[in-house]
């Protein structure tokens, strides 16, 4: 073998390592979404259905009212599902709803409601 198939050979394998490595990368990501998604329909639609708010409408899912209320990120949202306090939210805690699963909740809230 030449010089030239070497090369020829070791760009072949890198670009298939690289291209797995990236169809690898995004399938996490969009699993995550739809377990985000799936867990909102489960959790939180039934209050929140199209990000609105059933109960307060002051206190809906679009950023504008997310950011008016102080809840800007993935945390704030998370901690509202743990400690809902003033938010009228059932609570759901750990054993109810992982925290892999709230974060990803959390993650599709923000990516949806804008």
């Amino acid at each position: 073998m030449n010089c030239g198939n070497i090369h020829t050979a070791f760009v072949m394998v890198g670009a298939v390592g690289l291209f797995l490595f990236s169809a690898a990368g995004d399938a996490a990501p969009a699993a995550n979404s739809r377990i985000g998604e799936a867990g909102f329909k489960e959790h939180c639609a039934v209050c929140h259905a199209d990000g609105g708010n059933s109960i307060k409408q002051s206190k809906t899912l679009s950023k504008k009212d997310r950011e008016k209320n102080g809840v800007i990120t993935e945390k704030d949202i998370m901690e509202a599902m743990r400690k809902p306090g003033l938010w009228c939210l059932t609570t759901f805690n750990k054993e109810a709803l992982p925290d892999s699963d709230a974060k990803a909740i959390a993650e599709y809230i923000i990516k949806t409601f804008k």
